[in-house]
């Protein structure tokens, strides 16, 4: 008997030790297969350009799942049911994701920020209500500095979901310097006068030309709207001194700029009556 149970012990201990041996054998294989399958996600996302965030976090995710696939194959070689484990998996998987289905949904706007790449770092975008320039775009917020000098972070979702201006995706911009004259002024000379304004503006563009609109006949003034053209580095400091510079040529032209105001008329009665009052 003793004899029995120490052959069957030994048979025992023997599958065991093939087992292990075996699944020392798969992970070893299971760990290169990883990394390699790890390696060639990281050089095709490079080869495509896509953002050094996201190609180590595909890598990352690519290598787990195959130790993860590998480690469960080594269970099933020691007659563990794996079956059980891929439906607690599955299951902490859902929970997971209705905890975190906010978050979720930030990375996933990341992610799709990252890969359609709306803006770039060193862009000036306004989106979500604020603007800024754009100092890094991470997996699930964006950071914006404002050009007081404070730091904005910004949900990706809230990014993604909204409308974003790109302020300086283009090279050029143009500027717009809203002016109001008197009524009496002569109109050929208020537009002549904004217009050679702009054109000797330093900084704007001649191709596109500037161009002189009459807007409207406002309730107290005419209104234009002087438009020059710049380099978009340029856009505010061009913007302000071309309102200077259409303030001092209308000055200097004797073409006043008037400010709202209101006429009062009486009533012939009305005017008797405070006169016999006084």
């Amino acid at each position: 008997m003793e004899q029995y149970l120490s052959e069957e012990n030994f048979a025992l201990l023997l599958g065991y030790a093939v087992s292990v041996v075996k699944a020392l054998v798969f992970l070893f294989i299971g760990w290169i297969i990883a990394g390699w399958l790890r390696r060639i996600t990281v050089r095709g996302l490079e080869r495509a350009e896509v953002d050094q965030t996201l190609i180590k976090f595909f890598g990352n995710i690519v290598r787990y799942t195959v130790l993860i696939l590998v480690v469960l194959a080594c269970l099933s070689l020691f007659g563990i049911n794996t079956t059980s484990f891929a439906a607690v998996i599955g299951a902490a998987g859902l929970a997971i994701g209705l905890a975190f289905q906010g978050t979720l949904g930030h990375f996933a706007s990341g992610v799709m920020l990252l890969v359609f790449r709306p803006f770039k770092v060193g862009d000036v975008v306004s989106t979500g209500g604020v603007w800024g320039k754009v100092n890094e775009i991470e997996l699930f917020t964006t950071t914006l500095d404002t050009p007081d000098n404070r730091r904005i972070i910004i949900p990706n979702g809230t990014i993604f979901g909204s409308t974003i201006e790109n302020l300086t995706f283009h090279p050029i911009r143009r500027v717009d310097v809203s002016v109001g004259t008197d009524y009496g002024a002569d109109l050929d000379k208020a537009r002549q006068v904004m217009l050679e304004t702009a054109k000797n503006t330093p900084n704007t563009l001649s191709d596109p030309a500037p161009q002189i609109y009459l807007v409207a006949l406002g309730g107290s003034s005419i209104d234009w709207q002087v438009r020059a053209w710049c380099n978009t580095p340029d856009f505010f400091s061009v913007k302000d001194e071309l309102t200077l510079r259409v303030k001092k040529a209308l000055d200097a032209a004797d073409i006043g700029i008037p400010f709202p105001q209101m006429d009062l008329h009486l009533d012939a009665d009305v005017t008797e009556a405070l006169a016999k009052r006084n």
